[in-house]
């Protein structure tokens, strides 16, 4: 090697060390507030990207005029809720582990970490997309699809199980990228692969005429692409870690982790969407064409929604890390900034869009009907944007911490204790302008009792370290 050479190579290992450091600083040292701010930031500008593949999806068959093919997007969309919580197991379950190791200086077990998280990976989306294609009619039923929509609903679901790997493994990787604090890298992919979805689906909807089965192979490729975005990041060394080919076989230890941590997750995201099949089903009830007005709600709902996850997933490494650490002080700061930065953000988004709920509607359909009945929604379910944030925190701080058994009962609690039995409780008394509220009032209690339980455990820890 010459001169030059060995130059070249000292300036790109002072450069790796300088940015390895800058992310560890941003876990360890930095102002709580400019922590979270600077953690999830990125990450809600890259998830405000990502739910434009479902607007966009939305945008574009709502511009065929066929309220049934947009009812039949909103029917399909618990397969992607269940591919992404297959993904959560995995992604949180190993993220919080990554988090916590490099927090304990345990870097060969953070590597091999991510490498066992890449084989689960590709196994787990095999499997959903196998079993889903085995019992297709029998999953697009269960979905809540009717005669109008059954068709449609399966053309639609089939793609998705086809591509299960490339949105599963998008997923996946920008979580894996998180926990060591490369955010803007784990973005890059939602990106890409969002712009590529806004390209490609007028071209697969209407220039191949190819309708809703086209809006289904544009987001496949799109989620394709922002895998591939990720990955390379780890074949360019780029990253703080790398998964290595001594590291493919699991350990015990390390399988036992992801689970413990990585199927609470799981479940939570899964009840989640067997809540979302319970209220789709009661909406049906009430006519079709409400659940193509509650789809589009939700979509708008859904902007909200990636502000307070984005900065949830922004503070969960920060709280891993500090736990492994055992920087309790630290993490207590980080909770109250936490919730404050999000909290305050949604209000504003609350705000807005109960202002203009009838022009963002209308937006995605020109029925009138539709409109007045979206807009009832989506002012109604806009009032949970100041207290979910709060409880996701709490959630995703908990699996940082490696404490699943906590998440899972904010989960219980949440969708089995409250929402659903509300739910079931206002449609019959109020019908469906009153099953609309039963989120709100669940997200409002949850609030109080998912921040009381983090900040009480934290005291604990701390107190225990102090007295060990």
């Amino acid at each position: 090697m010459n001169n030059q050479e060995h130059a070249d190579s000292m300036d790109q290992n002072e450069t790796e060390h300088a940015e390895e450091d800058k992310r560890i600083y941003t876990l360890s040292e930095e102002k709580p507030v400019k922590a979270v701010v600077k953690m999830g930031v990125p990450l809600v500008a890259g998830m405000f990207i990502m739910v434009l593949y479902n607007l966009v999806d939305t945008y574009f068959i709502g511009l065929m005029r066929d309220d049934y093919q947009l009812a039949a997007v909103n029917l399909a969309y618990p397969v992607m809720m269940i591919q992404i919580a297959i993904s959560n197991m995995i992604g949180t379950g190993a993220s919080s582990l990554i988090a916590r190791s490099l927090g304990a200086a345990e870097k060969k077990l953070a590597a091999h970490t991510l490498t066992v998280s890449f084989l689960l990976m590709v196994l787990s989306s095999v499997f959903v997309a196998v079993l889903g294609l085995l019992f297709l009619p029998q999953l697009v039923q269960g979905l809540g699809a009717k005669s109008n929509t059954f068709s449609y609903t399966e053309q639609y679901v089939r793609i998705l199980l086809l591509g299960s790997l490339f949105t599963m493994g998008n997923y996946i990787s920008g979580q894996l990228l998180r926990s060591e604090g490369s955010v803007k890298q784990s973005i890059a992919g939602m990106i890409i692969g969002t712009v590529l979805n806004i390209i490609l689906d007028p071209v697969f909807i209407f220039l191949l005429g190819m309708k809703i089965r086209g809006a289904a192979i544009a987001t496949i490729l799109g989620n394709a692409a922002g895998m591939f975005v990720s990955l390379s990041f780890y074949g360019r060394r780029k990253t703080l870690l790398r998964p290595e080919r001594a590291y493919l076989k699991p350990t015990a230890e390390i399988l036992k982790e992801i689970f413990w941590v990585g199927i609470p997750a799981t479940l939570e995201t899964l009840l989640s969407s067997v809540a979302y099949i319970v209220n789709n089903n009661l909406a049906v009830a009430y006519g079709e064409l409400n659940v193509a007005a509650m789809g589009i709600a939700q979509k708008i709902l859904s902007f909200g929604n990636y502000i307070y996850q984005g900065f949830a997933a922004g503070v969960q490494p920060i709280m891993g890390f500090n736990y492994g650490a055992k920087n309790y002080k630290r993490m207590l700061g980080i909770l109250k900034a936490g919730v404050f930065v999000v909290s305050g953000t949604e209000l504003c988004v609350m705000a807005v869009c109960g202002i203009f709920a009838p022009y963002l509607i209308g937006i995605f359909t020109k029925s009138s009907e539709v409109i007045v009945t979206g807009s009832m929604v989506l002012r109604a379910i806009m009032c949970i944007l100041p207290f979910v944030g709060a409880t996701s925190m709490s959630r995703m701080s908990f699996q940082a911490m490696g404490k699943p058994q906590y998440a899972f009962g904010i989960t219980l609690i949440r969708q089995l204790v409250l929402y659903v039995p509300l739910l079931l409780l206002f449609d019959r008394v109020f019908g469906f302008s009153g099953m609309i509220w039963a989120q709100p009032v669940t997200e409002a209690i949850m609030m109080a009792v998912s921040v009381r339980m983090l900040y009480g455990l934290i005291r604990s820890e701390e107190k225990k370290h102090s007295e060990g």
